[in-house]
């Protein structure tokens, strides 16, 4: 189940990303908003790429030996 709710948050950080830049192309943001709303951003895409990354190393040792009990275990 953990690898579940990994997804969610994944993909629940990946929707919120794209609000974020949705809103700082708007036109009307203040300056106080647009730089409140890039460091979410900035926040965001950090965590997706740890949880990319994370994704890719165990793609990896599946491929490598056929398990991911070291991965799930650390």
């Amino acid at each position: 189940m953990a690898n579940s709710e990994k997804k969610v948050d994944f993909e629940s950080s990946l929707a919120d990303l794209e609000s974020i830049v949705k809103k700082l192309e708007d036109e009307n943001i203040n300056l106080e908003d647009s730089v409140k709303s890039f460091e979410e951003g900035v926040n965001l895409v950090k965590e997706c790429q740890k949880q990319l990354q994370e994704a890719e190393l165990k793609i990896k040792k599946l491929l490598d030996d056929g398990s991911s009990s070291e991965i799930e275990s650390s």
